[in-house]
């Protein structure tokens, strides 16, 4: 009985670890349009919510735009409008460890973590340029702009933060904060909780900004037409443009009518103003908004 009884506990453990590695290591949550990824082998689409991002792809935002991304052990990676985030490495299981490799090239990102998952193994890097933080279960910000400024400001944890050819420097206290400017490293310093603040919003997805949610059950018809393709005018137009839409061929009074919608809103509110944001553009006329 004993040993039926461990052969149990070894096949539910086992389910379990392949469960966790067959599970995708970063998937798309959230997406505050427009915005884009850019696959390994040239290709380019729309981002959307349910998207899995794996090594060699890059996530690109216009502007305005937010990006959340949801790591396999749990953390979470967000990105602000005119940002490019370039997965270099993802290994869901690496010994029992997440292990992760991102490149910030343009705009600001934050890496966080909640109270759930602080303490699980991962050992992640998160370079912005030149300037490289390892991480192991924090919280922090960090920017690069177009004045060849790099920051990175830590808000939990404990992080190490260097660039090529000099000392890493271990900063442990909330509002911390590193910068190197055009090729130069500063003395870190400390943030004010009011810039922090503002910092912060660089990087949160907004409510009623027309942000499509993974599970959002609303969507907005932009277009229906008899024929593909007049549909498919707009539709690559919008997706060119770094929004997601899909054709959905439906009947309407015993005709066939193909309707061009983006889905995954996940309010009323959020269609809405998504709507708001495309009528009159890229071919749309008056969108509908439903479930």
């Amino acid at each position: 009985m004993k040993t039926v009884f461990r052969l149990l506990v070894a096949g539910a453990l086992f389910a379990c670890a392949q469960a966790a590695f067959s599970q995708p290591a970063a998937i798309v949550e959230g997406v505050q349009m427009p915005a884009w990824v850019e696959r390994g082998d040239g290709r380019r689409a729309p981002l959307a919510p349910g998207m899995e991002l794996r090594s060699g792809e890059q996530v690109r935002t216009g502007a305005n735009s937010r990006v959340l991304i949801k790591m396999s052990e749990g953390s979470l990676v967000k990105l602000g409008e005119n940002g490019l985030l370039r997965v270099e490495e993802l290994r869901p299981d690496d010994g029992g460890v997440f292990k992760a490799a991102l490149r910030v090239a343009e705009g600001a990102f934050r890496f966080t973590t909640n109270a759930l998952t602080k303490n699980r193994r991962r050992n992640v890097s998160i370079s912005v340029a030149t300037v490289t933080a390892g991480i192991r279960g924090t919280d922090l910000w960090g920017k690069s702009d177009a004045a060849d400024r790099q920051i990175i400001c830590l808000i939990e944890g404990s992080i190490e933060v260097g660039a090529p050819g000099e000392t890493p420097v271990v900063m442990d206290q909330s509002r911390q904060f590193y910068q190197r400017v055009q090729g130069k490293t500063l003395p870190v310093g400390f943030v004010e909780p009011q810039q922090l603040g503002q910092w912060a919003t660089e990087t949160e997805i907004a409510a009623g900004r027309g942000a499509a949610r993974s599970g959002g059950k609303w969507k907005v018809t932009l277009a229906s037409a008899e024929t593909q393709d007049v549909a498919l005018l707009v539709y690559d137009q919008l997706r060119a443009n770094g929004y997601p839409a899909v054709i959905l061929p439906a009947m309407v009074d015993g005709k066939r009518v193909y309707h061009v919608r983006i889905t995954s809103l996940p309010s009323r509110e959020e269609a809405e103003a998504l709507a708001g944001q495309l009528r009159g553009r890229m071919g749309v006329g008056e969108p509908r908004v439903s479930t």
